[in-house]
């Protein structure tokens, strides 16, 4: 079975395709499977398989106690803490343990194969705290978590995602017995790089769609300032070609195509505008570099296996280190600065906004004294770009010896998943905070019309948020514009209308 070609934006359907692929056609799972039993009685040591786990890897372990290792193993790595991983995530964690044990180098055992597959199609999704892995030897606690309803113990998500029930109680209701492990099976679904692969795939695939929304806020700010197109020149970016730098360029003219507010200002003298707004190509350019390149490892490793030992076709059974989180862990941490970087620029323009340039009043309000205006939003998005600023410490350089020694250089990738999430988390809103702060600048410049692009997003940002006279409650703003992001229907909409961005 060849793996199959994963692109992000279609991570979910393409995996369900998949795993339904690996139920149709099981023979390379049931062939290592056969691998695993005929080694069972060679009398040789294979870890994990007849051996204890880690340190204990010179331990022995025969007859009766092979099924009792596998069930101590689940019950023994599941010592996670912390808060829940979202559902969605965890569904995914699933879904790609699956996808990784039906390329058929695992030797698990069909029962408990297909026992995951049936939670898949009944959307039994353990619930699984976040903390507890270090990177290495697989993401050991977040997978137990995930495996212990397979053997009657632990928590699934309810229908909804806002609240877990007993697995046992669940499955009872399902009439769904227990299983009990097969040797290898809980090495098989314990080692791999799932929670840091899952936590990648869900926050890259919303992040393509989130460089396009930087780039909308950023040609918003852009008009409403009354900055130059020049820095957007074809010409120049020709010249310093790289690919991100000129797929934004190309993006910030094509939502200024037709601007009345351009021409306006096209000869005030104005020499140069501050880098918030002149360097939007190469700032955000490199930041979707970054993130190209983030993706292309997560594919790479979606198609992976990444448990130990290993069983090929010829027999042999492998002990390697696949299952190590070094090459997520890197580019998890580069993802992080990536994204915080628009977050970064983002909070530059929203400052500039306030600051009463070319005839904007100051704070965006024409009463102020009595009104704040919008000085308090930027505070909001100060706050976030400095939390990002410590979130963004790579995780990838730290490592703690485990297992009395035996695992003793670790990625700590899934330190770096998690605190991706949150730097994401924080950019949307950052980025949310500029779009109304921008749509409010805009309404200034009336009765002149912004780009195409702009005068759409400037549109459909009002038919939520209306211009503001005075303070009220901007929570609602930040909530509404979340949502707005969110909801993706921007993008959508844009390309309906014949402007498509890169």
């Amino acid at each position: 079975m060849k793996p199959i070609e994963v692109k992000i934006p279609t991570l979910y359907s393409d995996l369900t395709e998949s795993i339904r692929f690996q139920r149709q056609q099981p023979a390379q799972i049931e062939k290592a499977r056969e691998i695993v039993e005929r080694a069972l009685e060679d009398g040789q040591a294979y870890y994990g398989i007849n051996t204890g786990f880690g340190a204990l890897a010179n331990k022995r372990v025969t007859g009766d106690d092979l099924a009792r290792l596998q069930r101590n193993l689940i019950l023994s790595h599941a010592v996670g803490v912390g808060d829940l991983i979202p559902k969605e995530i965890s569904r995914l964690m699933l879904q790609l343990k699956v996808h990784s044990l039906g390329l058929g180098y695992s030797g698990i055992s069909s029962g408990t194969f297909n026992r995951l597959l049936l939670f898949l199609e009944k959307d039994l999704i353990s619930a699984i705290p976040e903390k507890g892995s270090v990177g290495a030897s697989g993401d050991l606690a977040p997978l137990a978590h995930m495996s212990l309803p397979l053997l009657g113990f632990g928590n699934f998500w309810n229908s909804e995602g806002s609240g877990v029930l007993e697995a046992a109680s669940v499955l009872s209701e399902h009439q769904i017995e227990p299983i009990e492990l097969q040797p290898k099976d809980g090495l098989s679904l314990i080692n791999g790089t799932q929670l840091m692969c899952a936590y990648g795939a869900f926050i890259l695939e919303k992040s393509l769609h989130l460089l396009k929304m930087a780039d909308i806020a950023a040609a918003m700010s852009l008009e409403a300032l009354q900055g130059s197109i020049r820095p957007f020149d074809e010409r120049i970016h020709a010249i310093r070609p790289h690919r991100g730098q000129i797929e934004v360029a190309e993006n910030i003219r094509s939502l200024l195509q037709g601007s009345e507010i351009l021409e306006s200002h096209r000869h005030c003298g104005k020499v140069q505008d501050p880098y918030c707004l002149r360097c939007v190509p190469q700032v955000h350019g490199a930041s979707r570099d970054a993130l190209r390149h983030a993706i292309s490892v997560i594919e790479t490793e979606i198609n992976s296996v990444t448990d130990n030992p290993l069983v090929f076709s010829d027999g042999d059974i492998l002990s390697g280190g696949n299952f190590h989180g070094q090459p997520l862990a890197l580019v998890l941490d580069f993802a992080k600065i990536a994204l915080a970087e628009l977050a970064s620029i983002s909070e530059r323009r929203t400052y500039l906004l306030l600051e009463g340039h070319d005839g904007l009043p100051t704070l965006l309000m024409q009463e102020t004294g009595i009104n704040s205006g919008f000085m308090i939003p930027q505070y909001t998005s100060a706050a976030l770009v400095s939390e990002n600023k410590v979130l963004c410490h790579p995780s990838s350089v730290d490592s703690i010896p485990t297992s009395l020694g035996q695992e003793d250089h670790v990625s700590m990738g899934s330190i770096s998943a998690l605190h991706l999430l949150k730097v994401y988390e924080n950019v949307e809103t950052v980025l949310a905070i500029e779009l109304f702060t921008a749509a409010q600048a805009l309404d200034f410049r009336k009765p002149l019309e912004p780009g195409i692009g702009v005068k759409f997003a400037h549109k459909r940002i009002r038919e939520t948020i209306p211009h503001a006279s005075e303070d009220h409650f901007f929570k609602d703003d930040i909530s509404k514009a979340l949502k707005f992001i969110q909801s993706r229907t921007l993008i959508t909409d844009l390309e309906s209308k014949r402007l498509s961005l890169i």
